[in-house]
C-alpha cells in the first residue's frame, strides 16, 4: 500500500544522489553556503561542541551509521569501533564515503532506510541530519527500526538541525519550520522538494519517553540539537 509521503521520499533520495558531489561544501561552509567568516566560526565552534560531546558519549562496540552520507561522522566514529557498519540508500554518497575511508574499514550498505532490517545487533546506533527527514507518520516505525538493531545494553546518538536561517545556502531560505517541507536547489539550479521535520529538544524526549526511549536532547546556541540514550 502507498504512503502518501512516497512521491516526496523518493524526490528527496533524488535530491540527495543528485547533491553527493556538493554535500560537503554545506558543513564546510564553501561556496552558497559561506555565510562570512563571523558566522562560519560559529558554525565550526558548534561543530565541534557535538563532535566534543560525541567524544563524552564514548561510541564503542559494534557500531551501526543510518544515512551515513558522505563520510564526516564515519570519520569519526570508525575511530572507537570493534567493527562499523554504515547504511545509505545512495549509492553516489556511500562510494564518497569509501573513499574518504578507505578500503576495509567499514562495511557498506545501501539500502532504503524505510524498508531495511539488520542482520545483526549493534552496542551503537548512530544517525546525523536524518531524524529530520523521517516524516512525522514514519517516526514510531523508524524508531521501531532503532530498537531492531540493538543489542542488550546498546545506546544512541543522533545529530540535526535547528531551525536557523544561516544554517542554508545564502540564496535559499526557510520556509515555515511548521510546513514539514522544504524546496532545496543545487549548484546547477535544480530544485526538490524534501522532508524537513524541525525539533525542540524538550519536545523529543517527550515524544521517545512515549516509545520507551530514555534520551537526553540537548542543542547548541543555533545550529544544531542532539541526543543520546537507550531503552528503558
Amino acid at each position: 500500500m502507498n504512503s502518501p509521503h512516497d512521491d516526496l521520499l523518493q524526490e528527496q533520495l533524488a535530491y540527495y544522489r543528485a547533491r553527493a558531489g556538493e554535500y560537503d561544501e554545506w558543513f564546510l561552509r564553501q561556496g552558497r553556503y559561506d555565510r562570512g567568516a563571523e558566522l562560519n566560526q560559529r558554525w565550526a565552534a558548534e561543530v565541534r561542541a557535538v563532535e566534543q560531546a560525541l567524544a563524552r558519549f564514548r561510541p564503542a562496540g559494534r557500531e551501526l551509521e543510518l544515512a551515513c552520507g558522505t563520510g564526516w561522522w564515519t570519520e569519526r566514529l570508525i575511530r572507537t569501533a570493534d567493527s562499523l557498519t554504515a547504511v545509505d540508500a545512495s549509492p553516489e554518497v556511500l562510494a564518497r564515503n569509501q573513499a574518504r575511508l578507505g578500503p576495509g574499514r567499514v562495511e557498506y550498505v545501501q539500502a532504503d532506510l524505510f524498508t531495511w532490517k539488520p542482520e545483526r545487533l549493534y552496542d551503537l546506533v548512530f544517525f546525523s541530519f536524518w531524524l529530520s527527514h523521517v516524516p512525522l507518520d514514519r517516526f514510531d516505525a523508524f524508531w521501531e527500526t532503532v530498537r531492531s538493531c540493538l543489542a542488550p545494553e546498546g545506546r544512541v546518538f543522533f545529530v540535526d538541525s535547528r531551525f536557523e536561517a544561516t544554517g542554508t545556502a545564502a540564496d535559499q531560505h526557510l520556509e515555515d519550520p511548521d510546513a514539514m517541507t522544504l524546496t532545496r536547489r543545487l549548484n546547477d539550479d535544480r530544485e526538490f522538494r524534501i522532508v524537513k521535520v524541525f525539533y525542540e529538544p524538550a519536545e523529543l524526549v517527550v515524544r521517545l519517553a512515549k516509545l520507551g526511549w530514555r534520551v537526553t536532547v540537548q542543542s547548541t546556541d543555533h545550529y544544531f540539537i542532539y541526543g543520546s540514550g537507550d531503552l528503558m
